[in-house]
């Protein structure tokens, strides 16, 4: 039996259901992603469709017998079906909320009831396990309303698996529920797919996940800056286990308040006011100033990939800022640096932008197979350091393509005729 560590959080930082209490068990440290998973439906974030449609579901009494989970990793798919599955079973149910008092939810919770199995689709992807559970479904629940199977990662099944369970999931006996969660539903064959009601959970917003680590962070009686939460609900790219992972390292990594440099420093990255200083040096054509600066991160221990990885997302930032887009669709520099990051971006252009992501994007492919990455790293910024000023060429190219140049180039005058003179002088002061 697999003990998913997949979690989704509340918005509700009142729940009585995780309480820190739960941190120690027999003297054994529970995970933060393990301490503060949901227990009901009320705790979920950010997946409001799914949990209203399990709600109104056995509301109703519309229950299905196959339900297909999907979606990135650490949005809560594990975790959904375990509530689901108390939900059926509670012995106060089946109910929207189970109770989590009886035997069965503290069993469900735990992983640890025989009527709800928990199967790794990775580790048990044979066609003769799937033949074992079909016997098995033939058996009537012990204790429970339903046996139900949960398989994680259901689209590692070899295809002679997914055969032999098609007829089953057609028509399971009245007491069996399948629930299957997925990465990638596309490997799942069509006929499966078919015989099953799908959910897909999306990443959780990041707002969300603020709101939560702030909470974590209450629950544990630690503090935490502001702009480090931020900056670890960004790095979480929509996972809510993954950003408690990260916290759960920085609980250990720092006794006290923590703060950005903490963060800056277990991730291997660097401060976004640092790297406008860095976009700046770029974008003024200064490729020694850039490579003194790389230099710098290099001795303070920035990893190479990380900071890589941040010089993209600042140039998406620039490019977003160009083309008028608002502060709030910023995701890889601070609220507070937009009048800067706008003032960068107007210096570089947008052409010039593209063409800078463009170099990134190829740097950081050639990243995975060589081990020199700094020195790879360092060439890329020098290849940025000499770009051209392409919005300045595209100027200049319209300007000499406009009809008042066009008619002078056909004429046989040696001297521009003076409103074709005042547009070249006028573009050129521009320009400069």
């Amino acid at each position: 039996m697999i003990d998913c560590d997949v979690m989704m959080d509340h918005d509700d930082s009142s729940s009585h259901s995780e309480s820190p209490s739960r941190a120690v068990a027999n003297d054994r440290y529970v995970v933060v992603a393990r301490r503060y998973r949901p227990q009901t439906f009320d705790e979920l974030v950010g997946q409001q469709h799914v949990r209203k449609a399990l709600a109104n579901a056995i509301e109703t009494n519309r229950v299905g017998h196959a339900y297909l989970f999907a979606g990135p990793r650490g949005t809560g798919k594990t975790t959904t079906a375990r509530i689901f599955a108390k939900a059926l079973n509670c012995a106060t149910g089946p109910a929207i909320s189970p109770c989590n008092q009886c035997d069965i939810c503290v069993d469900i919770s735990e992983g640890a009831d025989v009527d709800v199995i928990e199967i790794d689709g990775a580790s048990n992807n044979s066609v003769e396990e799937v033949r074992t559970l079909r016997e098995n479904c033939t058996i009537r629940p012990a204790r429970c309303r339903f046996k139900i199977y949960i398989i994680d990662e259901v689209h590692m099944l070899s295809k002679a698996a997914f055969n032999a369970l098609l007829k089953t999931l057609e028509e399971p006996p009245q007491h069996v529920k399948f629930m299957f969660c997925t990465t990638d539903p596309d490997k799942l064959p069509i006929t499966v797919l078919s015989r099953c009601q799908r959910f897909d959970l999306s990443p959780v917003d990041e707002s969300k996940i603020f709101d939560r680590l702030k909470f974590i962070l209450a629950s544990e009686n630690r503090q935490a800056d502001d702009d480090a939460i931020s900056i670890l609900a960004r790095r979480a790219y929509g996972s809510l286990r993954d950003s408690q992972s990260l916290l759960e390292q920085l609980l250990s990594f720092s006794s006290g308040n923590i703060t950005v440099d903490d963060v800056h420093q277990l991730l291997g990255t660097t401060d976004s006011g640092k790297l406008l200083d860095f976009m700046e040096s770029l974008a003024s054509r200064d490729a020694n100033s850039a490579l003194k600066m790389l230099s710098e991160f290099w001795k303070i221990g920035v990893e190479p990939e990380r900071l890589s990885e941040q010089i993209l997302g600042i140039y998406r930032d620039l490019l977003s800022a160009s083309v008028g887009c608002s502060a709030e669709l910023m995701h890889y520099s601070q609220p507070a640096e937009f009048p800067r990051v706008q003032q960068v971006a107007e210096k570089f252009g947008k052409h010039t932008l593209l063409a800078s992501l463009e170099i990134m994007q190829e740097m950081m492919r050639r990243v995975q197979a060589t081990t020199k990455v700094r020195i790879l790293v360092e060439t890329a910024i020098v290849r940025l350091a000499s770009l051209e000023e392409l919005d300045r060429i595209e100027h200049w190219l319209n300007v000499l393509q406009s009809p008042a140049m066009k008619d002078f180039a056909k004429s046989d005058l040696l001297i521009a005729p003076a409103g074709v003179a005042t547009q070249l002088v006028t573009t050129q002061k521009k320009m400069t």
